[in-house]
């Protein structure tokens, strides 16, 4: 171990045993953060442009060195925060007290099974079961994932049940990266088959004939997907067949099967263009195309009735359009439509069934569902009256029913599941989300703005308080959170656990800014690659605009974002630090340039759609003039949290240890600065769902502490 650093977390682990003991008002202790070591490394574009980074070293999690100065952050940020623990755990308990241990999902019907998970007390993950007949029947459980989760620091998984329902893949990822190992379970025996599969990228996509699945598998370098794979029973699996192989870098391909269940669709694409090829689900053969890849055009293809496909696609439609093509031809030609473009309204998607089609759309930022009748084209629309909500159209495998299946949530209303008569009209609440303890959704409000931006433009923002406590005086604190890309809606949800921000005088607010596709496809476009800086100044100004309007104090505004939301995060961090008392960024994806430079590494080539290709000057230049870590600055920045996880596959977790490397030598206040790794977890964080609130705990301890919130 490096000997500076063992020195520091030699200090740090007894400064954590001495503030332990502390009251919640203690002054934080007076040590040094750890300061990583400056090794200069010159990065050179194609176009002569030299960048020195002084921790590009960082990029080495087998360095040992790397880990010591991980480990020596975490140390610091457990000392920093050591009065706090005794808070954490109230807070914790506080949001797992809302929880309903003893919980379960409302099943699914699929054929004459009825699927459902469910949680036991105590429990971290879901159990996996089925009955069979009828809801009174007994109980078969296919996997129960506190069985599979023991002795394991991390576990994400789900299934796959073979179409006869006596087979199930079981898929896990124990590390974090989002490689999954596939297990066959004999559901009628118990007995796990000796079929095993390591390093795949997706679900099971089982052939009509149970005989074998495909599934898709990544490039070792780049983790791209770039294969597809078909498994029979009973076959070593180093012997399956690659059924197709994706060579344009820029392309990532996956695999599913239709509503129908007769076809097998391969798609492959990048975030701006995508094209599928279909195979027969009882006799797969040579994958057939459907129409090939074209710049800026996205489609997919379903199967529900007869001798069309169903193709979703943006092409000469920014808002989207659905349309139909023979299976004989469905060239380009062919497509005709079933339902046309408009301008003004964004086709978010399309659930088929025998008899009728259910689509989602989006008006003016807010959800529509709309029920058509194959036969006759008679349709009727669903009516949903909060003024900001969420609502969409759910899980329904089964084809041959008339019953939709959807969710409604809003941000006083827990998220609730709803089956429709699509024929009757008729809605029945199937459940809706317990909240334990003395909630009351008639304590708290919601309301939606519409936000003037800098550039003409009316961003969403829809914000939640509780009554009783909110004060449109501008003393409230606050909390705004923002994604705003890859197309991606953030919709009014509801949050339990947002409760214990609410509940302490907090108006949260989430801004619908651009780069998501809450306003349609422009909404997207307009957030995007030489755009991409729209996304920033709409969340600036929806902050400026809670200030302004008195519903939050102008020195108690706090922001979050994760992900790409992490690197709006870091922007508005460098472009309007005076608005915000305290950053929470998450998994932050904030060294832009290096990162879409390096193409052996996750988030490059096929996302050079989403952000620019740095070997095109314009699109260098302009992703340099945003990229947070390249923009810090010697100047007074917000209190930052970041946090991150070692085996993050889609935001390396060197880029927040990075940012926070250079922000310790740069800014000039003396404001809190935290890097918080979990060195046993990757994208999502700590697995299981108590695990995870203690890292939302631990959020909000951050943010209370700083604003004298001591219970």
């Amino acid at each position: 171990m490096n000997k500076s650093i063992q020195t520091i977390l030699i200090i740090l682990t007894g400064m954590s045993i001495a503030c332990s003991q502390q009251k919640p008002e203690f002054t934080l202790p007076d040590v040094a953060p750890p300061l990583a070591t400056v090794k200069p490394f010159e990065i050179t574009s194609k176009h002569g442009h030299k960048r020195t980074d002084n921790y590009y070293w960082l990029n080495d999690r087998e360095n040992p060195e790397v880990i010591d100065y991980l480990n020596a952050e975490n140390a610091y940020l457990d000392t920093m925060m050591a009065h706090t623990k005794g808070f954490q755990v109230e807070l914790f308990n506080e949001l797992r007290a809302r929880i309903k241990e003893d919980d379960s999902s409302v099943p699914y019907r699929l054929d004459d099974y009825y699927y459902y998970t469910r949680y036991v007390e105590g429990g971290e993950y879901p159990i996996y079961a089925r009955k069979k007949g009828s809801l009174e029947g007994a109980e078969e459980i296919i996997m129960d994932g506190n069985e599979l989760g023991k002795g394991k620091s991390f576990l994400n998984f789900f299934t796959s049940v073979s179409p006869d329902h006596n087979l199930a893949a079981i898929i896990m990822d124990t590390v974090g990266r989002n490689f999954y190992t596939v297990m066959i379970k004999d559901l009628r025996t118990g007995e796990i088959l000796p079929d095993k599969i390591e390093n795949i990228r997706s679900s099971a996509v089982w052939t009509n004939d149970n005989k074998s699945f495909f599934y898709s598998i990544p490039d070792p370098v780049t983790l791209r997907n770039f294969q597809v794979k078909r498994h029979f029973l009973g076959q070593d699996s180093s012997k399956d067949e690659v059924v197709f192989e994706e060579k344009d870098q820029t392309l990532s391909c996956g695999v599913g099967i239709t509503k129908s269940k007769k076809y097998i669709i391969i798609g492959s694409g990048r975030t701006d263009a995508s094209y599928a090829m279909f195979m027969d689900a009882d006799n797969p053969g040579k994958p057939k195309l459907i129409a090939p890849v074209q710049d800026n055009v996205q489609y997919s293809v379903d199967h529900a009735i007869g001798d069309k496909f169903n193709i979703y696609t943006n092409l000469n439609a920014v808002n989207y359009r659905l349309a139909e093509a023979p299976v004989a031809d469905p060239s380009v030609a062919n497509w005709k439509d079933l339902i046309p473009h408009r301008a003004d309204v964004f086709l978010e998607g399309v659930e088929y069934f025998k008899d009728y089609y259910a689509v989602q759309e989006t008006l003016e930022g807010l959800a529509n569902i709309r029920i058509i009748k194959w036969a006759d084209n008679s349709e009727h629309q669903m009516v949903f009256e909060e003024p900001a909500y969420s609502a969409g159209i759910g899980y329904n495998p089964e084809f041959e029913t008339k019953t939709l299946r959807y969710s409604y949530t809003s941000m006083t209303t827990p998220n609730s599941t709803y089956d429709y008569d699509m024929e009757t009209k008729e809605k029945t609440l199937m459940k809706e989300q317990p909240v334990l303890g003395d909630f009351d959704k008639a304590n708290y409000k919601t309301e939606r703005i519409m936000v003037p931006s800098r550039d003409g433009k009316r961003i969403p923002m829809s914000i939640v308080y509780r009554a009783d406590l909110f004060k449109k005086d501008g003393t409230s604190p606050g909390w705004i959170y923002g994604y705003g890309s890859y197309g991606a809606s953030m919709d009014a949800y509801f949050s339990s656990s947002r409760l214990s921000l609410l509940d302490r005088g907090f108006v949260y607010a989430i801004a619908h800014v651009r780069g998501g596709q809450e306003m349609g496809g422009d909404w997207y476009e307009d957030g995007k690659m030489m755009n991409k800086k729209n996304t920033f100044n709409d969340f600036i100004d929806c902050s400026k605009w809670l200030q302004d309007n008195q519903y939050v104090a102008k020195d108690k505004l706090f922001a979050s974002g994760g992900s790409a939301g992490g690197l709006l995060m870091g922007a508005i961090a460098n472009m309007a630090p005076e608005l915000y008392r305290g950053i929470v960024a998450d998994v932050a994806f904030v060294d832009v340039i290096t990162t879409m430079m390096d193409e052996t590494i996750p988030l490059t080539t096929f996302e050079w759609q989403e952000w620019g290709n740095p070997n095109i000057q314009e699109q260098y230049e302009y992703m340099l003039s945003y990229s947070p870590y390249d923009n810090v600055e010697a100047k007074d920045y917000p209190n930052i949290l970041a946090t991150t996880g070692l085996h993050d596959s889609q935001v390396q977790y060197w880029e927040p240890a990075k940012w926070v490397a250079l922000l310790r030598t740069k800014k000039t206040d003396k404001n809190r600065l935290f890097l918080k790794t979990n060195m046993d977890a990757g994208h999502g964080g700590a697995s299981g769902r108590f695990e995870s609130l203690k890292e939302l705990a631990f959020e909000y301890a951050f943010v209370f502490d700083i604003l004298g919130i001591s219970k």
